[in-house]
């Protein structure tokens, strides 16, 4: 499980996080309250939801796929939903892990 800060004017909304999800995965979104649920490509379950003011994603890979092409194109998807959700680079999100492990 993994936590992302928004940045300023992101709003912690889950329709929109929804509708980035739908952008990103074109698959049926599950619905569970405020969780949201896919499975695509080598993710066997990414659950999303929001936890205050942060994000909270869970995911749950199929290791055994040994196709490059499908875990490249699951891996682009990924990063680019994290980008539409919270407004942070790749580069940005691993700064601020950083910062937050060494506090």
């Amino acid at each position: 499980m993994q936590e992302y800060k928004l940045k300023r004017g992101f709003s912690p909304d889950i329709e929109r996080i929804y509708e980035e999800v739908g952008k990103c995965f074109p698959v049926d979104i599950k619905r569970d309250g405020d969780k949201l649920s896919v499975s695509y490509g080598v993710i066997k379950e990414l659950s999303v939801y929001m936890d205050g003011k942060k994000l909270v994603v869970d995911t749950d890979m199929d290791v055994s796929s040994v196709d490059d092409e499908l875990i490249l194109d699951t891996n682009k998807r990924f990063r680019d939903f994290l980008l539409l959700a919270t407004g942070y680079t790749a580069k940005e999100r691993r700064n601020q892990a950083k910062k937050a492990v060494s506090k």
